[in-house]
């Protein structure tokens, strides 16, 4: 099981078959974070504020039985005449890579049964739950990646 727990960390973090975390969010041109490059494309903070939001909806979903899922899909994502500064920036990416770490930190307790169900879930594994995070961090980070391209900033 601890390769399991192993792979499943360092998906987490990324840079195997997809960007790094740190390697998408370095050196983001502070003007450039809430650009929005067309219509169709969120910027560069609004992908990240969704992909913390839904990272904590799954975090918090698998360790606090009270948890309560925020409204689909609004809560998911920022409003789009949310105020943007630098401190919202910088506390989306403390948030983000606060709950990153302790999503890392339970898919490392080895008292925690990947394969087994949650046990304030009905039919819930963490393996899916931690797969489910993985695969929208990734997607996401992607399309990180893509914006700053179509802004010059990668």
């Amino acid at each position: 099981m601890n390769i399991l727990r192993e792979q499943i960390i360092s998906s987490l973090k990324g840079g195997e078959a997809f960007v790094s975390v740190d390697k998408a969010l370095k050196g983001i041109e502070p003007d450039k974070r809430n650009v929005r490059p067309n219509e169709n494309l969120h910027s560069i903070w609004e992908e990240l504020e969704h992909v913390r939001l839904a990272q904590e909806d799954l975090l918090y979903y698998m360790i606090d039985p009270e948890w309560k899922s925020p409204k689909w899909p609004e809560g998911y994502w920022p409003g789009k005449d949310a105020d943007f500064n630098d401190e919202v920036w910088n506390k989306t990416q403390k948030i983000f890579f606060s709950d990153l770490n302790k999503a890392i930190e339970l898919a490392s307790n080895p008292e925690i049964e990947l394969l087994k169900i949650i046990p304030h879930t009905e039919s819930h594994t963490y393996l899916r739950e931690f797969s489910i995070m993985i695969e929208h961090n990734a997607y996401h980070l992607g399309k990180i990646v893509d914006i700053r391209k179509v802004l010059g900033d990668w």
